[in-house]
């Protein structure tokens, strides 16, 4: 809705006469949950005065735990528990997407505890790679000098290996956008080309992570079967 316009259609607003998928699912015998990411409430709403149609739990979700919005600081997020402000761990080695699984994956098994034969459907939505990219050294640094080379280096790699994988055809040629910037002959110092290394450091790491993540919760649909 940050981008709306008057004309209908793009108001950025859902109408109450439209059903969201959650609550058709909801009416018809599931179990709702959202996690992470809800960018659907308008930001005027979000207060405890509402209104709160447009909130998940008044959009077909039995249970969500998240932020409101585009994006939130994944060490200190802005979470909400339904309709409840929470205040996350004060804990130094906390991460919202980890926090975020965990809710998830105890809220699915809790659902399939207590009601086996009912169907549930969850949406998952991590604030990765949205910015703000946050994520422990501990990944970013698995990715220490890999894009030292810079951009221009890193797309001929990844174009030959999605070629020799058979995402793309032997016959494609590589594509550079006229207004591109070309890492080599920038008017770059070598000091600004490692903030941009790092920055793509950073990214990887916080992408990995996430990948993790979501391998984590599939996991544990097939740990409960």
């Amino acid at each position: 809705m940050e981008l709306a316009t008057a004309f209908p259609g793009n108001t950025g607003i859902r109408p109450n006469s439209v059903a969201p998928l959650a609550e058709m699912l909801r009416q018809n015998g599931y179990s709702t949950a959202a996690f992470g990411k809800y960018h659907e409430t308008p930001p005027w709403e979000v207060s405890v005065s509402g209104p709160y149609d447009r909130w998940p739990t008044h959009s077909g979700f039995d249970k969500f735990y998240g932020f409101i919005g585009g994006e939130t600081n994944q060490w200190s997020p802005a979470i909400f528990d339904g309709v409840a402000r929470v205040e996350p761990p004060h804990d130094p080695k906390y991460h919202f997407t980890t926090d975020m699984t965990n809710q998830a994956v105890n809220w699915i098994q809790a659902q399939q505890s207590l009601t086996p034969d009912k169907p549930f459907y969850v949406y998952f939505a991590p604030g990765a790679c949205h910015a703000p990219h946050h994520v422990s050294k501990e990944w970013s640094d698995k990715y220490k000098g890999k894009f030292n080379e810079g951009w221009d280096k890193l797309r001929e790699e990844i174009f030959a290996k999605q070629k020799e994988m058979g995402i793309i055809p032997q016959k494609c040629t590589a594509y550079s956008p006229p207004q591109g910037n070309p890492w080599h002959g920038m008017a770059m110092n070598a000091d600004q080309k490692r903030l941009l290394a790092r920055q793509m450091e950073v990214y990887a790491g916080f992408a990995e992570q996430t990948d993790y993540e979501v391998g984590r919760l599939v996991q544990s649909l097939s740990d409960i079967g």
